[in-house]
């Protein structure tokens, strides 16, 4: 589906942007603490990022419902995991924390999403 290669491609994108932002600019603004966390949110969208990549595709040989799912939770997972974590080494607000969870949740939702498509389609037999 075009929607999911396209958020793919745009995640990508600001994944690098914002890796480059805080190994440049943020570096000496940031506790070591809060850099960490903020190279966390990277990592995490740019395996998600290849995630909805991987969605994108298989969409176009068989798309289910099940994959459609992964491909939101994973958009979905993205912005609140990784986006929360960027709020938080940037404002320093802990409670901000306490969301980054939820997404995820999202993320492993989105996994095993992927598994029953994969296991609809006999992909793993």
């Amino acid at each position: 589906m075009k929607l999911f290669l396209t958020a793919a491609a745009i995640s990508g994108a600001l994944a690098v942007l914002f890796g480059a932002f805080g190994a440049h600019l943020l570096k000496q603004m940031l506790s070591p603490e809060m850099l960490e966390v903020y190279k966390t949110g990277i990592q995490y969208q740019f395996y998600h990022t290849f995630a909805l990549l991987a969605v994108g595709l298989l969409m176009n040989f068989k798309p289910t419902k099940s994959l459609k799912w992964s491909g939101y939770l994973f958009m979905g997972g993205i912005l609140i995991f990784s986006g929360f974590l960027y709020l938080l080494a940037l404002t320093g607000i802990k409670t901000l924390g306490m969301i980054v969870p939820i997404g995820g949740v999202m993320f492993v939702a989105g996994w095993i999403c992927m598994l029953i498509h994969l296991l609809k389609i006999k992909a793993l037999s």
